[in-house]
């Protein structure tokens, strides 16, 4: 029996259980974290062609430690940026669960998920991360490592050419994520992943998003998307809308 059943069967004070899903790259993953602590996790293949696995994935990691998603306390969900695709698949997932569980859902930036992949690597101070945005551009994030473990974001998501990224990182060690173009460059290459939501700065996702209305920071429209929009005069509805 797992110890999150047993502390609710047995009346103890029940734990602060979150689940956290992330998909802005093809490393998705889900996490369910309680009282800060990682229970368990588990890797999911996402990308153009595959079979969505998300919720599967959800699942199978709920039925692992014997938790129901009523027992949830929260959802906390990739923002981005990233896949347009896996992002909104992963938003709507995540609404739908919140809102079935009636619980808050909130929101943390996929490039801060990714820095935190280094935490035991870097000491405290600044860094910058950055991750594919097609066409010869990166999203860009600076990042502040602290002492006691956390990083946090210290700018507002960008995005830049290379060349942009080579200049407004300068003396800062950089954080690529998954590959990088000019690998000599980089620090470290950084994952994305659900777990590492324990060492993002509580401040960077605790307030709750509206389930109506939130949707996941894309960075770039899909282009069927840009089609759509521009064939119909209208905005694309939200999958996740409830």
């Amino acid at each position: 029996m797992s110890a999150l059943v047993f502390a609710h069967e047995t009346g103890a004070s029940p734990l602060a259980l979150l689940l956290v899903l992330e998909a802005s790259t093809t490393a998705g993953s889900v996490a369910l974290i309680a009282d800060g602590v990682i229970v368990a996790v588990r890797a999911v293949a996402m990308g153009a062609g595959r079979e969505d696995q998300l919720f599967p994935a959800v699942q199978a990691l709920l039925a692992d430690v014997g938790a129901t998603a009523r027992q949830l306390s929260g959802v906390v969900c990739g923002a981005g940026p990233g896949s347009f695709t896996s992002l909104r698949i992963a938003a709507s997932l995540a609404k739908g669960l919140a809102y079935g569980a009636s619980v808050p859902l909130f929101a943390v930036s996929s490039l801060l998920l990714s820095a935190a992949d280094a935490i035991e690597a870097l000491p405290a101070g600044p860094a910058v991360v950055h991750g594919d945005a097609l066409r010869g551009e990166r999203y860009v994030l600076d990042v502040m490592f602290g002492a006691d473990g956390s990083v946090q974001a210290q700018s507002a998501l960008q995005r830049m050419t290379i060349e942009q990224l080579a200049t407004h990182a300068s003396g800062r060690p950089r954080l690529a994520v998954l590959a990088s173009l000019t690998p000599g460059l980089e620090m470290r290459v950084v994952t994305p992943s659900a777990a590492h939501l324990v060492h993002v700065a509580p401040a960077a996702w605790s307030d709750a998003v509206p389930l109506d209305s939130w949707e996941p920071q894309y960075g770039r429209l899909a282009e069927a998307q840009v089609k759509w929009e521009a064939s119909h005069g209208a905005p694309l509805p939200s999958l996740g809308a409830v």
